[in-house]
């Protein structure tokens, strides 16, 4: 029987540690892939550090890109699109398996259907082992939207889409028609430039950025960004008249500033709060008498999903996707790529599984 290696998540300030297991038969309508690639996407480090709670022993890891090595019994070999699918063949997987009957499935927020599997979130069972991206191996259940995507997109670029590229597709299109649209973005991580790139590449007449980092505001330029503004904790420096303001922070103070500044009619985009923080305030008569639109977003549906992949497919050159891993290390030296990522913040820590030790 051939063997996995995996990287288990024990709990917060303990070294994770690597574990072969085998790989078991195939179960109906599964699909087993060969990693090639991770990243380490924020919600990882949350688990890393505490802030999240996730059920252990577990293998983190959801950006992630691979290439089929095998199939169940029986499986049509299709993707979500109907496209025929091969051994061999590289693709991207959407982080969640749904039940497609489901009522939420049918509403169009798959997210949030019964069934709901997540990879990279998942705890380690006794019949359950290959469902995250710091394996060598991961196995894709029923219910997952499985997309092929060119071998011409870096694997760094392509490992981001199932996660922060689809996430950003989701906000836009909750945001509505983007073209010809002054937009604002609060926090330019990862997500924060996604929509920056999308934006532009949508149409946006005009784009301005929000961060306190000043750093990360330089990137953001390059991403599609026309104006940067550094945050100070009040809203007095940014624009007014906005029509779309996308935040990807989750920072209270972000979100009620950016609020101050739609113009009438203006939609706010909220997608940045995964994580516990103070409550937001909000001017209900302002709310009402300006006819502000207030939605939120938690992952994506499966056509956005087909949005991420074929943006990225598209524009992986126009824009600096390839500088978004600024460190890569192996899966044997995931504990550093973790001490490395909280302590330099970086967009992003990759994991190439593609060269691996024997």
């Amino acid at each position: 029987m051939d063997k996995a290696r995996i990287v288990v998540f024990n709990g917060q300030g303990q070294p994770m540690e690597v574990q072969v297991k085998d790989i078991p038969n195939l179960r109906k309508g599964e699909i087993l892939i060969k990693n090639l690639y991770t990243t380490l996407c924020g919600s990882d480090l949350h688990t890393y550090c505490g802030l999240r709670k996730e059920k252990v022993p577990t293998v983190l890891g959801h950006e992630i890109v691979g290439e089929i090595t095998g199939f169940a019994d029986g499986h049509d070999r299709k993707d979500y699109l109907g496209n025929k699918l091969n051994i061999g063949d590289r693709v991207t997987w959407s982080i969640f398996s749904s039940d497609p009957e489901s009522a939420m499935s049918k509403a169009g927020m798959p997210q949030k259907g019964e069934n709901l599997f997540k990879y990279g979130h998942a705890q380690i069972t006794a019949n359950d082992v290959l469902h995250g991206g710091l394996s060598t191996h991961c196995i894709l259940k029923p219910g997952t939207a499985v997309l092929k995507i060119s071998a011409e997109v870096p694997l760094p670029v392509a490992a981001i889409i199932n996660c922060a590229v689809a996430t950003v597709a989701g906000a836009l299109r909750l945001a509505g028609d983007v073209k010809s649209k002054k937009g604002l973005i609060t926090g330019s991580g990862l997500l924060g430039m996604v929509c920056a790139a999308m934006c532009k590449d949508a149409g946006a007449s005009y784009i301005h950025m929000a961060d306190i980092n000043p750093q990360r505001l330089e990137q953001a330029v390059a991403f599609g960004a026309n104006e940067t503004h550094l945050l100070t904790g009040a809203s007095a420096g940014l624009p007014e008249g906005i029509e779309l303001a996308f935040d990807m922070s989750g920072s209270a103070d972000a979100m009620e500033n950016s609020l101050e500044k739609l113009a009438i009619g203006g939609t706010a985009v909220w997608i940045g709060a995964v994580f516990n923080t103070r409550k937001v305030q909000v001017d209900a008569e302002s709310v009402v008498r300006r006819l502000i639109t207030i939605k939120g977003l938690h992952n994506y549906n499966f056509d956005d999903f087909v949005y991420a992949v074929n943006f990225i497919s598209k524009n992986h050159q126009v824009f600096p996707f390839e500088k978004v891993v600024s460190k890569e290390f192996v899966l044997l030296n995931t504990n550093e790529a973790f001490e490395f990522a909280v302590a330099n913040k970086p967009l992003r820590v990759g994991i190439n599984l593609d060269q691996q030790e024997a």
